[in-house]
């Protein structure tokens, strides 16, 4: 019975304990997990490397803070802004962020793993060597974003916009769904995973350039988007 008892304090304390993070100032490192954050005002707050992970953030303003190898998995971003955030290397995998603004962040590097992006805004933002495989992209915005190295793999980019998207050497697609992507005047040639299935469905041009072996559809190029 001592035994239990004590166990049982223990774990109260260690509640607590989290329980008090929740309520502390942002700062590097911090343990945020599964803390409510919602509808905060957190602009040019440094979180470097803090444990985010699980957290509510929907709605919550983080625009041009330190996000750098912190830890947001399957935390609720939801319509959250990180516009010009810094975010090199930093986890969103599994992450809820419908409708949430990366627009002109810096998020080399990062993983989007299984992440749900949809209408997210990526606009101008660095993402070298950023990995999205399996994330829903239906409708997302990388207009004037830097992607080199980025991987697509089995992600979905239905009506996603890259028509103005930036970057040098290949682009990973494998089985990725692209049902009027948009990729009007990419050089897709050095891309890696396309097929003749995946052009057929996405809205190219007479500028797109394709990986040897595929051929521009007749129905290119498509009306402007809805």
């Amino acid at each position: 019975m001592a035994f239990a008892t004590t166990l049982i304090l223990s774990l109260t304390a260690a509640a607590a304990t989290q329980a008090a993070d929740c309520g502390g100032s942002p700062a590097p490192g911090l343990d945020w997990r599964e803390c409510s954050k919602k509808s905060l005002v957190l602009q040019g707050s440094n979180l470097s490397g803090a444990d985010l992970g699980g957290a509510d953030f929907s709605m919550t303003n983080l625009s041009d803070s330190n996000l750098a190898r912190a830890n947001f998995e399957k935390a609720n971003l939801m319509r959250t802004w990180f516009n010009g955030a810094s975010a090199e290397k930093s986890n969103f995998d599994h992450v809820e962020a419908y409708r949430s603004s990366f627009a002109n962040a810096v998020a080399n590097g990062a993983t989007f793993l299984s992440a749900e992006l949809q209408r997210a805004d990526f606009s101008g933002a660095r993402l070298t060597g950023a990995s999205f495989e399996k994330a829903e992209l239906g409708r997302a915005n990388f207009d004037n974003a830097t992607l080199t190295g980025a991987r697509f793999s089995l992600a979905n980019l239905s009506r996603a916009d890259f028509s103005s998207a930036v970057f040098e050497g290949p682009l990973a697609f494998e089985h990725a769904f692209m049902f009027l992507t948009r990729i009007e005047g990419l050089d897709l040639s050095a891309a890696t995973g396309l097929e003749q299935s995946q052009i057929d469905l996405a809205c190219g041009d007479a500028k797109t350039k394709l990986p040897a072996g595929l051929k521009t559809p007749a129905g290119w190029p498509c009306p402007p988007p809805e």
